[in-house]
């Protein structure tokens, strides 16, 4: 279908097309830029994507669901979808994976802009492996661990969000059947197997969010200077919040402020519940599994202060409701979604019981979805 967009559009066949999974983040939420771990897992929505070079350095988009955008290849930022693109390509060109150039992209994609299912690092991920294609690079020239980085670093310098390297490692190196387990600060990773009678479900809350809006940028800030704060009190060098300890906090909570207290005491509290749902999910724990999740979406609530009324309804809602394992809010925050692990046999029956009652408390229509954890990017 993506290379029958960019025919009707562009005339002609594409050089290349890639796909790219959005991905659902288990547990682990803001401690990927603190250094810390994080379970995310692609999911089966995905953004796909086909280009053609051009002799020139323009740049023209087309997406379905977004409309067309045009800027030369070096022109600033515009704010719009375009830039992911060009942000990536022109890394791409700098590192020399790809050949420097302006291109035609179209593209197509179920993934929901704003929900926190990581659709824009699905587009970068998915321009990169068409760009390098189109430019007569094999696979084997690149990792994909560091092809993520790539793609993180586009984000962070040419769209202006300070992300970690979670979305892009997840929507490029997931594996079928299984999360990650992924340590931000040394870029290791390991599949877990996700149990076979869990079917993922995710909620939508219908509040917006956008990574752009300053409050992602602010919590990011905020932790810096906790970090800074605890290096001071403990008078030890830390590279980031995730190597405190828990011991530390005898002496943090004497000595930091309460913002910086708590944003410090999410992020190890939340590394030690990603290490507990990942040897839960190993040891078929669903017990443990549930507890993690739970507690997870209560320390984003209280001591990171990232959810909306919307998502704790969701998570609350799901406590009650049989074949629930877990539920969290996912993502960045302030909006987004909610991810909720349910047992297979009582999945339809969860999704129906939890839409009436979003829509009884909030007169709305929740989106909804079900996936089973994806495979990551690949050519098409």
């Amino acid at each position: 279908m993506v290379r029958a967009l960019f025919a009707e559009v562009f005339g002609g066949t594409p050089a290349s097309a890639a796909r790219a999974p959005g991905r659902v983040n288990l547990i682990g939420e803001h401690t990927d830029y603190n250094g810390g771990l994080v379970l995310p897992a692609a999911i089966e929505l995905a953004t796909h994507v086909s280009l053609r070079p051009r002799a020139d350095s323009l740049v023209r988009g087309c997406s379905r669901e977004r409309g067309r955008a045009e800027a030369a290849l070096h022109d600033p930022p515009a704010g719009d979808w375009l830039d992911y693109a060009r942000g990536t390509a022109r890394v791409l060109f700098d590192t020399g994976l790809a050949r420097e150039a302006g291109f035609e992209i179209a593209v197509l994609s179920d993934l929901p802009e704003g929900a926190g299912l990581s659709s824009s690092a699905a587009l970068e991920a998915a321009t990169a492996l068409a760009l390098i294609a189109a430019s007569g690079a094999p696979e084997v020239a690149y990792e994909r661990a560091e092809l993520s980085r790539l793609c993180q670093r586009a984000e962070q310098e040419f769209a202006g969000v300070p992300c970690g390297i979670m979305d892009h490692y997840a929507v490029l190196c997931s594996r079928p059947g299984s999360a990650i387990l992924l340590d931000c600060a040394r870029v290791e990773a390991r599949a877990v197997p996700l149990p076979d009678r869990l079917e993922i479900l995710i909620f939508d809350t219908g509040v917006e969010r956008a990574l752009r809006d300053g409050r992602y940028a602010a919590r990011h800030a905020e932790c810096e200077r906790a970090l800074e704060a605890a290096r001071g009190v403990l008078g030890r060098r830390l590279a980031s919040l995730s190597e405190l300890e828990t011991s530390d906090f005898v002496r943090l909570e004497r000595a930091l402020e309460p913002i910086a207290l708590r944003r410090a005491r999410h992020v190890v509290s939340e590394n030690a519940r990603v290490r507990a749902l990942a040897r839960a999910f190993e040891q078929g724990d669903l017990g443990r599994a549930r507890e993690a999740m739970f507690a997870s979406h209560e320390s984003l609530r209280v001591d990171f202060e990232v959810t909306v009324p919307e998502s704790d309804a969701l998570v609350e809602d799901s406590r009650a409701l049989e074949g629930c394992v877990g539920a969290r809010m996912t993502g960045a925050g302030f909006g987004g979604c909610t991810v909720h692990l349910v047992e297979t046999g009582h999945a339809r029956a969860f999704a129906s019981e939890l839409a009436r009652r979003f829509r009884a408390r909030f007169g709305r229509e929740p989106r909804h979805w079900t996936s089973r954890a994806a495979a990551g990017a690949n050519l098409i």
